[in-house]
């Protein structure tokens, strides 16, 4: 008997659903199975309906109903501050890993290229006239400089960053 009352309610359900869906917002596919459970559950709870058909379209529209409320009231998370997730954990541990990274890579560098780049990454913000003193090079010369430690760097760091 139940068999027969689902597969004669169908056909009135799948149009019920697809006129309804448009309206509330939802999947016409989403509000069958709503009304098949909400069925299903009546039919253990209190047996079929008396006028199944009736039941059906009252169902639809209930659950329809409850679709449109639940769109209504439900806001998707707005977006997150500018420089929110710089602050999470896992983010700290990301780029605190990264620094240490660059660093030890630093310290591999040949010649004078270590004591450039610890310079250059310095968060004083040395001028190029401060670390050329400091390094006892010539002003004009730390640019071509610059570019040999930065070239290296990038060739070492490369196979590292392509293996992760």
């Amino acid at each position: 008997m139940t068999h027969d009352l689902l597969t004669s309610l169908r056909p009135l359900l799948t149009a019920e659903a697809s006129a309804e869906a448009y309206a509330s917002g939802a999947e016409p596919g989403d509000l069958e199975q709503a009304v098949w459970l909400r069925l299903l559950e009546r039919l253990e709870a209190d047996g079929p309906p008396r006028d199944p058909h009736r039941w059906l379209r009252s169902a639809v529209r209930t659950e329809a109903r409850r679709t449109r409320r639940r769109v209504r009231n439900e806001r998707p998370y707005g977006p997150e501050p500018a420089g929110a997730a710089e602050h999470q954990p896992e983010q700290l541990a990301l780029t605190a890993a990264r620094h240490r990274a660059l660093r030890d890579a630093v310290r591999r560098l040949p010649g004078r290229c270590p004591r450039l780049m610890e310079a250059l990454l310095s968060p004083q913000d040395l001028t190029y006239r401060e670390i050329a003193g400091e390094l006892g090079i010539s002003q004009g010369s730390l640019g071509p400089e610059r570019s040999r430690c930065l070239g290296c760097l990038r060739r070492m760091l490369t196979p590292e960053v392509a293996a992760r």
